[in-house]
């Protein structure tokens, strides 16, 4: 029986990474993945995609410290992953640069860098709206050449837990190939599945990606911040962020009936005049998510969207053809003018040609798709954008419970209540990094059984065999709509008590529906697919319970507002009833971690427990020096 040493599930740019640094340094390592082309990092992207790195331009000072305590500004992050992250920044940044990623820089070798959301220096950079695209691209190149085996079509169904030892010991399979399941055995699983973009009925992620958080939380692994989900505006007919640019070129928001007719700039009526109204728009596109400390503020713009697409039931759209007779650049704010003004814009007559002249490939992305904005609007929504929340890890990024199952990318809960923008990309390659050094020095040698695999194989088999016995009556279609649709009602950017409370008695009764529902006279595919359904369902059971302890304590913060009806006004032509629940500070030094409650009933267990500081390093050359050879840091 093979037993790999570790292998990596997903192939997005931190699996392909993770599983490049571990074959370098000679680990036995396997991919096993849906399938290359999948995934958010290959197909999702916005303007100017953003990777997040110390700065690294010019005379503007920067430190490891400086940028941790950057992100841990907003709250409920740990402060020593922080600085992991901010440490390793330049490696993990300067390792896609070696490998061929086209990051600009000037004649002088500098790595130019601007200013991205709830970020004060000039650490982002980009390479255009396919950043993690052509990260991934140049680390395929990498798994080719180091002759790393992938297994496509692979879709993981179980993760196999030791209970004796506490520890990950493989993972059961659907190969959509051979039309077989498969179980393999391994000493290290890196987990780099992305975030559950389809929790939600209105997402910007790729479609059908379910990510696989279920199926380690269903073992027992511990998560964290859960609820601190990020929102923001996206095209619906093609998914894809509509930040920076898309809206500092300063299109027409229009609304029409579902039908394309009475067309409207229904922002008007919240705004004082065209010139306040056009100054949000620019805001809204540095601060493209929704946050609720921007209530009142540029987020506004997404409650209207909000008012206007679900409670009036219309359309609406970026209309980048004709600006509004009344609009007057030279009235904006004196920001918009000088963005406008050095990125050459600031003559356009029409919101393309401004678009055109700040990020002419924003344009040809849309037309690639199928869409011209030259000739017609493009339809926006407030979508699911990123999970900042996941499963927790620890300094190596290996779960804080659960031996040898280590969690990269989007599945690590790393970030706090808001990010930097970019800082998603950079904490997954440095998550690979971490985790193939600690394997490479600690868990190269197998230590597993081979009969107790024999044996363990045989039980997962029987009881496949068991529940594909009788004929499933439940379409996974239908399922995955309800759960999807009770996300985006209780768990998106809107959220109230009640409703979180609700929502979560449902979750828990579609589980237990689910769970015990045969999977006869299914496709391998379609077994796949109501699987995935059903441990997206028992994630959601996690999502509500850590989000109606928001709703209940910390209150409005992040990525969403709660509204209560002890709240302050937000917007006097907002329904009676919006009104915003302040934040408790009290819950900013503090992560909301979730467990499984007991052995067999799939409840969790929340509870908060202090962020851990930025620890104070004042090394002295010999003695980190020492430490390193000796390899006692990784212990």
């Amino acid at each position: 029986m093979k037993i790999w040493n570790t292998i990596v599930i997903g192939s997005g740019a931190a699996g392909l990474s993770c599983a490049c640094q571990l074959k370098a340094a000679g680990v036995d390592v396997a991919i096993y993945t849906e399938g290359l082309d999948m995934g958010t990092s290959f197909n999702t992207g916005s303007d100017k995609q953003t990777y997040y790195k110390l700065g690294m331009y010019g005379s503007e000072a920067d430190s490891p410290r400086q940028m941790a305590q950057d992100m841990c500004a907003s709250g409920s992050c740990h402060g020593d992953i922080a600085f992991v992250e901010a440490a390793l920044s330049s490696l993990a940044f300067h390792n896609l640069v070696l490998k061929g990623v086209p990051f600009p820089h000037d004649a002088f070798g500098q790595h130019i860098g601007y200013k991205t959301d709830h970020d004060p220096r000039r650490r982002a950079t980009s390479c255009g709206p396919y950043t993690s695209k052509e990260m991934c691209m140049a680390l395929r190149k990498d798994v080719a050449r180091l002759e790393i085996p992938v297994f496509e079509k692979h879709i993981a169904v179980q993760l196999l837990r030791s209970e004796r030892e506490g520890r990950v010991v493989g993972a059961h399979f659907l190969d959509l190939t051979t039309q077989k399941n498969h179980v393999v055995f391994a000493e290290n699983i890196v987990l780099a599945t992305g975030g559950p973009g389809e929790m939600y009925a209105k997402s910007v992620y790729p479609t059908k990606h379910t990510g696989a958080i279920g199926l380690a939380l269903a073992i027992g692994a511990q998560a964290c911040n859960l609820q601190e989900s990020q929102f923001g505006l996206a095209s619906l007919g093609f998914r894809w962020n509509v930040s920076g640019s898309y809206l500092q070129a300063l299109p027409r928001m229009i609304s029409t009936n579902a039908d394309g007719s009475d067309e409207r700039e229904f922002l008007r009526e919240y705004f004082k005049d065209i010139a306040e109204l056009y100054n949000m728009i620019f805001l809204k596109g540095y601060q493209w998510p929704f946050a609720a400390g921007h209530v009142p503020g540029s987020s506004l713009v997404d409650l209207f969207v909000y008012v206007e697409t679900e409670l009036r039931h219309r359309k609406v759209w970026l209309d980048y053809r004709n600006d509004p007779a009344d609009l007057q650049l030279t009235k904006l704010s004196a920001e918009a003018q000088e963005y406008l003004r050095n990125s050459g814009a600031l003559s356009g007559t029409t919101p393309l040609a401004r678009l055109a002249a700040i990020n002419a490939p924003a344009i040809d992305l849309y037309r690639e798709h199928g869409i011209d904005l030259e000739r017609e609007p493009l339809e926006v929504g407030i979508c699911a954008q990123h999970n900042n929340g996941g499963l927790a890890g620890n300094l190596w990024w290996e779960s804080v419970n659960i031996r040898h199952l280590f969690v990269i990318g989007e599945l690590n809960g790393s970030h706090g209540v808001t990010r930097p923008g970019g800082t998603a990309l950079n904490a997954g390659q440095v998550g690979a990094f971490r985790a193939a050094e600690f394997i490479a020095h600690r868990y190269q040698q197998n230590t597993l059984s081979e009969a107790e695999c024999v044996a363990r194989k045989k039980e997962v088999q029987r009881l496949w065999d068991m529940r594909c016995q009788e004929p499933c009556k439940l379409d996974w279609r239908e399922e995955r709509a309800i759960l999807q649709e009770r996300m985006t009602r209780a768990g998106a950017f809107l959220r109230r008590e009640n409703d979180a409370g609700q929502a979560l008695c449902e979750s828990d009764a579609q589980w237990n529906k689910l769970v015990r529902e045969p999977l006869g006279g299914l496709s391998m595919a379609d077994r796949a697919e109501f699987l995935r359904t059903e441990w997206l369902c028992f994630a959601q059971l996690f999502y509500l319970k850590a989000i109606f302890e928001q709703c209940r304590s910390a209150g409005s913060r992040g990525g969403s507002i709660v509204l209560s009806a002890e709240g302050a006004v937000i917007h006097p032509k907002l329904p009676d009833d919006w009104r915003m629940k302040p934040e408790n500070p009290a819950y900013r030094q503090k992560v909301l971690n979730a467990v499984v409650e007991g052995t067999v009933a799939p409840y969790a267990e929340v509870c908060w427990s202090a962020c851990r500081a930025i620890p104070e390093t004042d090394g002295w050359f010999e003695n980190v020096w020492k430490e390193f050879r000796s390899g006692k840091l990784f212990s």
